[in-house]
């Protein structure tokens, strides 16, 4: 799913974070690690990073500049061409249309959350991360982290191709998180309760549908600076690539590639069939309201 060339778009948007070293070593590098890793982290509201790393308070937040490194992404074309500016791009399409959408579906204004784009590692509100982490959201300081190296994991370790709506999602999934944040989903359910079932994975599916809803959307949504749409429409190739990335981050494959075989009771975010078919259902019907995976019996 390709940006217009025109659109305009503000390097400010996202800071720059991390920082060079081999950072804290979280799953020791290995394959291995690195899934069960993602079983706990990947696309994650939960705040799980003090457990890892055994710190009990948030360390102090990293200077970070606004727009420093990012000078180069300043409109569609760049977007197209660099996964940074790509991430820019795709947050400012989710601010515009999450501003119009959240007011008229939820009754609520829309607050912009942070992006952060940290390479190695990184000082979050909810603790110190590493690459290994993964995209995450969180609640504390209501902001998404992301280490764009983690496109190329995808490819590498999981098999996806991780073309550009597949890349665009997963940012799409974590303001999924902070739309969660803002309608109070994570003190209204435990959402660390584990399971097929569980509020954790309701969570997650339900932040996948979010996602599906920017998709609807984004290629209707107007960039205000330069008056078209943000995007071109996505062709049948780029929704099978998104689909593909919910698909190889199944609790289910992932279980089942690290441990040979599948336990359900400790699922935190889903079975490759759950989230494709929520993130299908935001895609279809672009409604908060049919994103509603607390009050459905089985997800």
């Amino acid at each position: 799913m390709s940006f217009n060339d025109n659109i305009r778009t503000s390097p400010g948007r996202a800071s720059s974070g991390g920082r060079g070293g081999r950072g804290i070593a979280i799953g020791g590098g290995s394959a291995l690690g690195l899934i069960a890793l993602f079983v706990l982290y990947q696309f994650t509201g939960i705040d799980l990073t003090p457990v890892v790393t055994g710190s009990q308070e948030a360390p102090p937040q990293q200077t970070q500049s606004a727009g420093e490194g990012f000078e180069h992404c300043t409109d569609g074309a760049a977007a197209n061409k660099y996964d940074d500016c790509r991430m820019i791009a795709t947050a400012e399409s989710l601010d515009a249309m999450w501003s119009d959408l959240l007011p008229e579906q939820a009754g609520i204004e829309y607050s912009q959350p942070g992006l952060v784009l940290f390479k190695q590692s990184v000082a979050s509100g909810c603790g110190q991360a590493t690459s290994a982490t993964g995209p995450f959201y969180c609640p504390r300081d209501a902001t998404v982290y992301l280490d764009t190296d983690f496109f190329e994991l995808l490819r590498s370790q999981f098999g996806a191709h991780a073309g550009p709506l597949a890349q665009e999602y997963v940012l799409a999934h974590e303001v999924g998180h902070h739309i969660q944040n803002q309608l109070g989903t994570f003190s209204k359910y435990n959402t660390q309760e584990q399971g097929e079932q569980g509020a954790g994975v309701r969570s997650e599916l339900q932040a996948d549908c979010y996602a599906g809803i920017w998709m609807h959307y984004a290629s209707q949504t107007i960039d205000p600076e330069s008056g078209v749409a943000f995007m071109e429409p996505p062709s049948d190739a780029d929704i099978r690539d998104a689909l593909e990335a919910a698909q190889v981050i199944g609790d289910d494959r992932i279980q089942s590639q690290a441990q040979g075989y599948i336990s359900p009771d400790t699922w935190t975010h889903g079975s490759s069939e759950q989230r494709m078919s929520w993130l299908k259902t935001g895609l279809e019907y672009g409604s908060l309201a049919k994103c509603d995976t607390f009050s459905t019996p089985r997800v």
